[in-house]
């Protein structure tokens, strides 16, 4: 996750005082040592809907084998024990999970941050009371669009406005609320409306999520948005990002999914504040960019671990069979070795990008999906070759030949 919202207030306070501000270090009072991977837990497969681009290709039946209560609280002991500091609990749609509020209360007696990732449509009033009785650090809902785009997304009538009414029902309890969109070709014509309707009804967050290549979102690869409409719409919620930040407003801005948003930021910057260029090159840096297989995890309903959500088609073992804290330091898969290199094994034009080192090589399941190779170029890169420096080295190599 790229917070964008982070890096704007960092702007917005240099801009006011002229120097740029030194990030807060980890206080002395958290234990040493590192921490574990957020992870991202799809406890339940079922779900109400049948989204176009759901990576779980979800449905609403039963699906056998899922974890029971207590081997899901089996690995939360050893979640704790490797100092997890982020619980996600998603599905299909995970308030279907009848254990779904066990699971969240003791995961909140464990002090785990604790967040909930639905589509919304089954929250009522009562169930807005338990939601925010329960205490939940974050509730994320999706949303694709303004009313029948949203519902053709979702493929169910009045999907946009049951999702709306819980967003409005949670944020009217206390609860944090985000709103949840994935862009494609066929409902970027709805970020500004969303944009508009996250201000007015003054919801917490903004998730914007690139499409990737998984499950159901591969069909509707070839229909993903073209890299001028990408790059537009990172320019608007650049914008509101920014315009949040000097308004002093809390609301947060974030993108996942592209690690060239980085990048993409850093060039936004050199156009407007060319003199936070390199301070913020520097903490582009220390962020690192993609983080799948090193401090993002996902656990799926059956118990396999994957290196990330998108990564469905490839396991890393059974939390049934060995502790996820044991499969995550394991190296001897290729893939999870590579991931955990630094730098890694990338080719391709990634391999030369002068951004290479605050992107850390962008999203390698779209280089999979698309080539067959997880470590060739991410084809989801939406800069030029002259963006990220290739004709100057190749111009360079010339000169020296």
């Amino acid at each position: 996750m790229f917070r964008v919202s982070q890096y704007m207030r960092e702007l917005a306070q240099a801009e006011a005082t002229g120097a740029y501000p030194v990030p807060a270090t980890r206080g002395s009072g958290q234990p040493p040592g590192p921490l574990g991977p957020v992870v991202i837990w799809n406890l339940i497969r079922r779900c109400n809907l049948t989204c176009k681009h759901c990576y779980s290709i979800s449905a609403d039946h039963e699906y056998a084998g899922e974890l029971s209560t207590p081997e899901v609280f089996t690995v939360m002991d050893d979640l704790k024990a490797f100092r997890v500091p982020v619980l996600i609990l998603s599905g299909g749609e995970p308030l279907m999970r009848p254990d779904i509020f066990d699971i969240a209360a003791r995961a909140k007696a464990m002090k785990f941050y604790v967040g909930l990732s639905t589509n919304g449509t089954l929250i009522d009033a009562p169930m807005a009371d338990r939601i925010a009785t329960m205490g939940f650090d974050y509730v994320g809902i999706s949303l694709d669009g303004i009313g029948a785009t949203h519902d053709k997304f979702r493929r169910l009538e009045g999907a946009f406005d049951r999702s709306l009414a819980a967003m409005r029902m949670l944020r009217d309890r206390g609860v944090k609320v985000g709103m949840r969109y994935t862009m494609t070709a066929m409902n970027a014509h709805d970020l500004v409306p969303l944009l508009r309707l996250m201000r007015e009804e003054q919801i917490d967050k903004f998730y914007f999520s690139h499409l990737n290549y998984a499950g159901r979102g591969n069909i509707h690869r070839s229909r993903d948005a073209q890299f001028e409409t990408t790059r537009n719409a990172l320019d608007v919620l650049y914008q509101a990002a920014w315009k949040a930040a000097c308004d002093g407003s809390e609301q947060d801005f974030v993108t996942g999914n592209n690690d060239a948003d980085g990048a993409w930021l850093l060039q936004w910057v050199r156009e407007r504040f060319p003199r936070w260029e390199a301070p913020l090159r520097q903490r582009l840096v220390a962020w690192g960019g993609n983080a799948s297989g090193v401090n993002v995890a996902n656990i799926d309903n059956l118990g396999v671990v994957h290196p990330d959500t998108m990564w469905w088609h490839h396991s890393l073992g059974s939390v049934r069979e060995r502790p996820f804290s044991q499969i995550w330091m394991d190296t001897s898969d290729p893939l999870m070795r590579g991931l955990k290199m630094k730098p890694r094994p990338v080719g391709g034009r990634c391999a030369s990008c002068r951004h290479f080192d605050l992107c850390g090589g962008n999203t390698r399941t779209r280089a999979q999906q698309v080539t067959g190779d997880a470590w060739a170029a991410d084809p989801g890169c939406y800069m030029s070759d002259e963006e990220i420096g290739l004709h100057q080295a190749d111009s360079a190599a010339e000169a020296v030949a």
